[in-house]
């Protein structure tokens, strides 16, 4: 687990990290100690940063501040950096997990790290590594969304278009599930997508709607 090593950290307790990446799964079947309390530290953590960062460099008002920090503090922002880190390869999960390593999975273990480089490395090590992921993103205006179905009901209701979700697979176990949805815009499918659960495939659907329709 050397995915630090480029942020220029090393931590003295290495057994914080292994239980920054314990999903309770692995966990309990372990005896082990998971993420959930690095995770609840590490929330608190970023968003101070992230508030911080915004307050020194823009005029924003504090909802204007409150608006844009919670899109690159959402899920689906804690996901592409945990991707980004290399976080997502390392992470421990138990055996019913393994083929559902989740967006909220992922996305959680960025937080629970940044707990562990808080408590090893201290608060300024911690911003150092939070800002040097995410600032980038910032910079670039990278558009995050936690819920597009939300957001593509609003662009096909400007346009006055009907909306509608269909399942088109659904197999596997009670407790391994996998869906396949796809959306249509009058008819018409923009996109299809999958997940372990209706919502999980919704949502990915949507985003490839979404993301057809914004070109």
């Amino acid at each position: 687990m050397d995915f630090l090593n480029r942020y220029n950290i090393k931590l003295k307790n290495e057994a914080l990290l292994e239980i920054a990446l314990t999903h309770s799964s692995y966990a309990n079947e372990h005896v082990a100690v998971s993420y959930e309390r690095l995770e609840f530290l590490g929330d608190a953590i970023l968003e101070a940063v992230i508030s911080e960062y915004f307050y020194n460099n823009s005029n924003l008002s504090e909802g204007e501040m409150s608006k844009i920090r919670a899109s690159y503090v959402c899920e689906a922002a804690l996901k592409e950096y945990s991707h980004e880190v290399g976080i997502d390869k390392h992470i421990r999960v138990g055996h019913g997990q393994e083929n559902n390593i989740n967006d909220t999975i992922v996305a959680d273990c960025f937080e629970s790290v940044i707990g562990a480089i808080f408590l090893d490395q201290g608060f300024d090590v911690a911003r150092d590594f939070i800002l040097k992921v995410i600032v980038p993103f910032i910079i670039s205006e990278t558009v995050f969304y936690d819920d597009y179905k939300s957001v593509l009901q609003e662009m096909v209701q400007t346009d006055k278009k009907s909306l509608e979700y269909r399942v088109i697979k659904e197999e596997g176990p009670a407790h391994q599930k996998y869906y396949e949805v796809e959306v249509l815009v009058d008819g018409i499918v923009y996109g299809v997508g999958s997940g372990s659960s209706k919502k999980q495939a919704e949502q990915n659907a949507a985003k490839v709607a979404y993301e057809k329709r914004a070109r």
